[in-house]
């Protein structure tokens, strides 16, 4: 048990010291089986987004400069932010005291402000991440709630989007039009179409482009035929405790006219449940459910979100909704962490090869936020199992291939391995996770063809 706790310990070490490394980016497309996404090398991306949407508009570049050094240090590949942002974005200047806009007119930009962002960008790039970039947050187009104002037609779309599309085509950022805002109108539909052309005119196919629209929708339900939606987005929000967001991201993993799919919303920690602090607050592991949640479901990778890091919450500032913890201190809370361990996971099997099949599971919970997902891999050589309250389930073992079956237990709160050793090869096998069965003792179970896989994290490390 010593020799466990030390190569654990060891592999955290390692794992901590080099996922930050500055590095060239590649460019980014969709795979010709479109699940996910790859580099122009053909390498599997796994999307590990964080939400910064005030990250332009609230922090300082020593502080963006923090920021993205501890977003890197955990492996984050994607920081989601917004140029024209939605904390009264338009009328209070960032932090040097620029506004984005000359008059408020999209056809007149701030060169004083972008130049900001420029180097915000720059330093994420360097640090190894993209940024996907919000052009704009969606309360300027369809104000619905915020502040607004509503200052886009599609005329001036094109121009700003033709503006940003121009100064931005040479960096490493992916394009996300919306901005928690869905289309209700005609010209809202216009607005985001106009939007993605001009960008789609200069970028090519160079640069991906997506849609982030409010909870409960995803990018397909308005674009869903557009050429220019290069993948889906869909947002499962901040209302229920046990949204079950691996239900969106199946039933856009099922579509005939495929596209990957990336949950770029779900609940953030520290959030208040339905947004009201008496119902209780997300906690890491609502967030790291849904991350597994989704990756089993056929996701091509998910996005972390932090109630007050998004809004760069501080001493001083109006909290939005119940907002309660300085983002310095906020950037260091354990689901954060628990993301870049998920990804870790992920990342020493060929994920990408992952096919959701709940067929291996003969019995287990379906309901009441203790659902559990399976995935088994194309070649059937390992299965991934989420179990999210540590309840007992019985598994048809054959649906993996080899004689030999070698089963592992992977603790998402900290990174440790069980190692179970050969298991039998059995329609109905029984497993039992360690500890009690209650909601948060969740566990991943990882189960191989030991002819070819015979190492888990702990194993490579030791």
């Amino acid at each position: 048990m010593k020799k466990l706790f030390f190569v654990v310990i060891l592999f955290l070490c390692v794992f901590k010291l080099t996922i930050g490394i500055s590095q060239e980016l590649p460019l980014l497309k969709v795979s010709e089986n479109k699940r996910h996404l790859i580099t122009e090398e053909g390498t599997p991306f796994f999307w590990l987004g964080d939400t910064a949407w005030e990250l332009f508009h609230r922090l300082s570049l020593e502080e963006s400069e923090k920021y993205i050094k501890n977003r890197a240090d955990k492996g984050f590949t994607v920081i989601q932010a917004v140029v024209l942002a939605e904390l009264d974005g338009l009328t209070i200047p960032n932090i040097n005291g620029d506004l984005p806009l000359i008059d408020q007119n999209p056809a007149a930009p701030n060169e004083a402000y972008l130049e900001h962002v420029d180097k915000v960008i720059e330093l994420a790039n360097k640090s190894g991440m993209y940024i996907g970039l919000l052009p704009t947050w969606g309360d300027k187009f369809n104000k619905k709630w915020g502040v607004g104002p509503e200052i886009f037609t599609p005329e001036n779309a094109s121009v700003f989007a033709t503006f940003l599309a121009k100064r931005y085509q040479n960096k490493n950022v992916i394009w996300i039009l919306g901005g928690d805002r869905n289309p209700e109108e005609d010209e809202d539909i216009e607005i985001t179409k106009a939007m993605a052309k001009a960008i789609r005119k200069i970028v090519g196919k160079k640069q991906l482009i997506t849609y982030h629209p409010q909870g409960g929708s995803s990018s397909a339900d308005f674009f869903g035929d557009e050429d220019w939606l290069d993948f889906t987005l869909f947002q499962s929000g901040h209302s229920d405790e046990y949204t079950q967001n691996y239900k969106q991201t199946t039933k856009e993993y099922e579509k005939e006219n495929r596209r990957p799919v990336i949950d770029g919303e779900p609940c953030y920690e520290d959030h208040p449940i339905y947004w009201k602090a008496a119902n209780g607050w997300f906690n890491e592991f609502h967030t790291r459910r849904a991350g597994y949640w989704s990756i089993l479901a056929g996701a091509c990778g998910h996005t972390y979100g932090n109630h007050n890091v998004w809004q760069m919450w501080q001493l001083g500032r109006d909290p939005i909704s119940a907002a309660r913890t300085p983002w310095q201190q906020a950037l260091d809370f354990p689901g954060a962490y628990q993301a870049g361990l998920m990804k870790k996971l992920f990342e020493f099997r060929p994920w990408y090869q992952l096919i959701p099949n709940q067929k291996i599971i003969k019995k287990g919970p379906n309901h009441g936020g203790g659902d559990v997902l399976a995935s088994v891999s194309e070649d059937q050589s390992f299965a991934m199992l989420y179990i999210p309250f540590g309840s007992t389930i019985e598994i048809d073992t054959t649906l993996i291939s080899g004689t030999q079956k070698r089963a592992w237990w992977y603790n998402p709160r900290i990174g440790s391995i069980i190692d179970m050793g050969v298991i039998k090869n059995d329609k109905n096998y029984v497993v039992d996770p360690p500890a009690d069965e209650e909601k948060g003792n969740d566990w991943l179970l990882v189960i191989d063809d030991y002819s070819k896989h015979k190492k888990m994290l702990s194993d490579e490390q030791n």
